[in-house]
């Protein structure tokens, strides 16, 4: 009598993993976790969590990838190498529109999993972050040269990095919208802000008035004031106790005096960080009647904040997600607060918007602050802050 086929055999034994291997198997992996390690973060991620996504056994990812590293350094590469193979296909010389099509198209099609390489590449190893950014910059010049041929203006690399950053929003946040009407917005915010002259300054005339810098006045102050540069340059997981007590002079066991864990730090900063933000945007609209100058003033808020508080923000927006729920929930509540301010301004001065077009412009424009500010490598000029400022102005369609 034949003996059973391997895949009969298998099936009859229960294994899971052998039913079915679909040849783009690999590909789900890399799909289930991007979106592990954008939820997650790079560390309490874990290979069971995107084995589960998957619907497979641990034993059998270890077949595809050898450990976590792997996985996520093929992660935070996969969503630039789809942009750049989408961008292989388009015309050389076609316009910036068909350039940037298939960009929103690709970020859309791969929205959950799409933002890894954003905050969490930071924990790549050198040669894979170096191949990471070669990448990048082939996207970014590709753009560059559609965004000259369409309008040539100074600043041409800050204006393609940043009609980017406006397509990248998507995958920052979980605003439900359909995926045309996501596309449209998108598209066009991106086409606005690589048609703006960053020289003009037009919006960055409006005067920002930044609560005063914390001083450190007790211990506990102290504590937090010394571990945000240290988790903002090697990421909360990799900063130990022993590195924030020897910034601030003291034993380690006397940080527990003030904090329970390094965890509550974090929650300590994030806070922090929301809580300037919010005293910012208070001040900025005192005496602010016209929506659309309200808008203007929130923008200019916000690119104030972000350079004046650069360490800070990449803190709270990085290492949100590692929270636990219960320290996490008040931050989030926050930054929601934020958010519906920023709604309400931009549906007045625009009314055409729903409240789910104007969140996602919002978000853009954020977007637009961060790659705008990393590519200026977050130099804190007045030409820079109304640089960037134009350019979120933009992106919201005013």
């Amino acid at each position: 009598m034949a003996s059973a086929s391997p895949s009969a055999r298998s099936t009859a034994t229960g294994d899971p993993t052998a039913a079915t291997r679909p040849r783009d198997r690999r590909q789900h992996i890399v799909d289930a976790a991007g979106r592990v390690f954008s939820e997650r973060g790079y560390h309490k991620a874990s290979m069971e969590e995107v084995a589960a996504g998957v619907g497979i056994t641990a034993a059998a990812l270890y077949r595809h990838f050898p450990n976590k590293y792997a996985l996520f350094a093929e992660c935070a590469q996969v969503m630039v190498d789809r942009l750049v193979a989408a961008l292989d296909e388009v015309p050389p010389g076609a316009p910036l529109p068909d350039v940037l099509t298939p960009v929103t198209r690709v970020t859309l099609a791969h929205r959950a999993s799409g933002g890894v390489y954003r905050w969490e590449a930071r924990y790549l190893n050198g040669a894979d972050r170096r191949r990471l950014g070669t990448r990048f910059a082939r996207l970014v010049g590709r753009v560059d040269e559609a965004v000259q041929r369409e309008r040539p203006l100074p600043d041409r690399r800050l204006r393609a990095v940043a009609a980017l950053g406006a397509i990248g929003s998507i995958t920052m946040h979980r605003t439900s919208i359909a995926q045309r009407r996501a596309e449209d917005l998108l598209l066009a915010s991106a086409l606005r802000v690589a048609a703006t002259d960053p020289a003009a300054g037009r919006a960055g005339a409006h005067s920002v008035e930044l609560p005063a810098r914390p001083v450190p006045r007790t211990r506990r102050a102290e504590i937090l004031a010394a571990a945000i540069p240290l988790f903002a340059r090697d990421g909360f997981a990799n900063v130990t106790n022993g590195q924030i007590a020897e910034a601030v002079g003291v034993t380690p066991s006397a940080l527990y005096r003030h904090y329970p864990g390094k965890i509550d730090i974090l929650a300590a900063a994030c806070l922090q960080a929301a809580g300037l933000l919010a005293q910012g945007v208070e001040q900025s609209l005192r005496e602010v009647a016209d929506p659309h100058e309200a808008v203007v003033a929130l923008a200019a808020t916000y690119v104030a904040y972000s350079f004046e508080y650069t360490e800070l923000n990449s803190v709270a927006e990085a290492e949100l997600a590692g929270l636990p729920t219960g320290l996490r929930r008040p931050v989030v509540l926050a930054q929601r607060e934020h958010i519906a301010v920023w709604e309400q301004q931009l549906r007045l001065a625009r009314p055409e918007l729903d409240p789910r077009q104007a969140r996602v412009l919002v978000h853009a424009g954020f977007g637009v602050v961060v790659e705008a500010g990393r590519t200026l490598r977050w130099r804190d000029r007045p030409d820079h802050r109304e640089a960037v400022t134009a350019l979120l102005v933009a992106a919201l369609g005013l």
